[in-house]
C-alpha cells in the first residue's frame, strides 16, 4: 500500500492532526506539571520606595461561579500597612460564595462593603479591628458594585442588572436607602433619561451602573459603564446636569469605573476616572463648557484598571485589576508604592484620606500630559510575563488594514480570558489550548463527514443488491 492510496492519505492526515493537537497542548501540560502553588505571588509587596501615608484597604473581587468561589481565585478584603506589610484579611462565605466590590471608609472608622452573593447583595458595615459586622442589610439586587454613604444615615446604591422580563425593559436605577427608616427614599431610572437604543438596546445588563458618589449637597456623580460616560444628576430635579463622554465614543471613555469629582484651585470642575476599556487612567478638566483631557497614564502597562483616587500628596492610587496590583504613582507615572493582591482587586482606599479623591488636580500640580508607568516590580500575581498573547496580536496587526478589529479582539481577550483560564496557565498556554480544541473539532467534524459518506455508500450498495 503506497502513500498515494486513499487509506494511506487518511492515516497520514490523522497522524498530522494528532501531532498538531499534542503539540498545541504540550505547553499547558508542562505548565500544569511544573506549577508550584508555593511560588505563586498571592499577597506580596512590590516596589516600595516611599512608605504610604497610612494603611490601604483593598477589596479583591475573586471569581465565583454559581455560588462557588474558586479557592485559587479568592474574594477577600485585605489591609496593607504603609511598608507593604499585610495587616489582616477578611474572607466570609456566609450566605453563599461572595464577591467583594466597593469598600469605603466611614466617618466612624468602620468600612462600608458591597458584597453580592447568591443572587442578592449584602451591604454591611465592618469593624476592621474586630472583623465583625456592625450592621448589615440584604437587598434583592444582583451584582451591586457600589454603595456610598451620603450622610444622614443614607446610602446611595448603584442597582445594575434590574431586568424586567415581563415588560422586556431595563429597570436599572440608582436608589437612596435610609438606614434609620429601612426604606428607599429616592429612585432614579436610566430608562427615563436615555434612549432605549443606547448601547444597542435594552438587555439584562443594560447600563452596568458601577459607581455613584455625592457631589456637593444635592448632586450625584454616576457611572453607567456600558454607556461609556460619567453623568452628574441633580437629585431634586432628577435631570442630568453634566456629562463626560458618550455612548460608543471610545476616544473619551470606554467602560469606565469609579469616576471622582475634583475642583481645581480656580474652581474648574475636574473628573479623574479609571478608563478601563482603554487600559488607562485619565483626568478631564472643563474648559469653556467642554471637557478637555489633561492627564493620561497607563496605555501599555495597565490591564482593566477599575479605581483611581487622587491622594492629598498629589499622587494617585490605582487599582490595576487584571495585573492584580494596587499602585501609588507620582503625577508623572513613577511607582512609589505597590502591592500585589490576587485575585482581581476592585477597589483600594487609603485610610485617613476619605472614601474618594481628596487631593489636587493635575493642572494644580503643573503635570498635564501623557505618561507611561515606570518603576513597577513587574511581579506576576495571577498574570504572566512578557508581551503576552494580546500584546503580540496588537503588535502583529499594527499599521495593517486589520489593526482595528484585531486590536478590539486583543482587548476583549485580555479582559475576559483571565477569568476563565486556570491559574497555572499563561495567556499563551490558553491560546494554544483553544487552538488544540479548534483543531480537534475540525478533525472530529471531518471524521463524522467521512463516516456519514461511508454509511450512505453502504446503504446504497445494500439497496443495489436487494434490487
Amino acid at each position: 500500500m503506497t502513500l498515494s492510496s486513499p487509506l494511506s492519505r487518511k492515516t497520514a492526515l490523522r497522524g498530522l492532526a494528532l501531532l498538531l493537537v499534542v503539540s498545541l497542548l504540550a505547553p499547558s501540560a508542562v505548565s500544569a506539571l511544573t506549577y508550584d502553588p508555593a511560588e505563586e505571588t498571592s499577597l506580596k509587596p512590590g516596589t516600595i520606595t516611599s512608605p504610604a501615608g497610612g494603611p490601604t484597604v483593598i477589596s479583591t473581587q475573586g471569581y465565583t461561579f454559581r455560588g462557588n468561589t474558586n479557592p485559587k481565585k479568592p474574594a477577600r478584603i485585605i489591609s496593607v500597612g504603609p511598608r507593604g506589610d499585610l495587616r489582616w484579611t477578611h474572607d466570609d462565605r456566609v450566605g453563599g460564595g461572595a464577591w467583594f466590590f466597593d469598600v469605603d471608609p466611614l466617618p466612624n472608622g468602620n468600612l462600608l462593603v458591597s458584597s453580592p452573593r447568591a443572587g442578592d447583595t449584602l451591604v454591611f458595615e465592618l469593624n476592621p479591628e474586630t472583623q465583625e459586622r456592625v450592621w448589615q442589610k440584604r437587598f434583592n439586587m444582583t451584582d451591586t458594585h457600589d454603595v456610598t454613604y451620603i450622610g444622614e444615615n443614607r446610602i446611595a446604591i448603584a442597582n445594575m442588572r434590574e431586568w424586567n422580563a415581563s415588560a422586556e425593559v431595563s429597570d436599572d436605577r440608582v436608589v437612596v436607602y435610609n438606614r434609620s427608616t429601612g426604606e428607599i427614599t429616592w429612585e432614579w431610572y436610566f430608562k427615563n433619561h436615555f434612549p432605549a437604543s443606547t448601547d444597542g438596546g435594552y438587555n439584562d445588563d443594560w447600563s452596568h451602573v458601577n459607581d455613584v458618589d455625592p457631589v456637593g449637597e444635592d448632586r450625584l456623580l454616576i457611572s453607567p459603564r456600558n454607556f461609556d460616560q460619567a453623568i452628574v444628576v441633580n437629585m431634586t430635579t432628577k435631570k442630568i446636569v453634566d456629562r463626560l463622554g458618550s455612548d460608543n465614543n471610545y476616544s473619551v471613555l470606554r467602560e469606565q469605573h469609579n469616576p471622582d469629582w475634583l475642583v481645581s484651585e480656580n474652581g474648574t470642575p475636574t473628573i479623574l476616572v479609571a478608563d478601563s476599556g482603554n487600559n488607562r487612567v485619565v483626568e478631564y478638566a472643563k474648559d469653556g463648557g467642554e471637557w478637555v483631557r489633561t492627564w493620561s497614564v497607563g496605555g501599555e502597562s495597565l490591564n482593566w484598571p477599575r479605581d483611581a483616587d487622587r491622594l492629598p500628596n498629589g499622587n494617585t492610587l490605582i487599582t490595576d485589576t487584571l495585573n492584580h496590583r494596587v499602585m501609588e504613582i507620582t503625577p508623572r507615572g513613577e511607582v512609589v508604592w505597590e502591592y500585589y493582591a490576587t485575585w482581581g482587586p476592585y477597589d483600594a482606599e487609603r485610610i485617613g484620606t476619605g472614601p474618594e479623591s481628596s487631593g489636587p488636580t493635575i493642572r494644580d500640580l503643573n503635570a498635564s500630559g501623557t505618561y507611561e508607568i515606570t518603576g513597577s516590580a513587574q511581579l506576576t500575581a495571577g498574570g504572566e510575563g512578557g508581551v503576552g498573547f494580546a500584546g503580540r496580536i496588537r503588535a502583529t496587526f499594527a499599521g495593517t488594514p486589520l489593526e482595528g478589529p484585531m486590536t478590539e479582539f486583543a482587548t476583549r481577550w485580555a479582559h475576559v480570558t483571565p477569568w476563565l483560564r486556570p491559574v497555572w496557565m499563561s495567556g499563551w498556554d490558553f491560546a494554544w489550548t483553544i487552538g488544540a480544541v479548534l483543531v480537534g473539532l475540525c478533525w472530529t467534524g471531518g471524521e463524522l463527514v467521512a463516516a456519514r459518506r461511508r454509511i450512505l455508500a453502504g446503504i446504497r450498495r445494500l439497496a443495489d443488491r436487494r434490487a
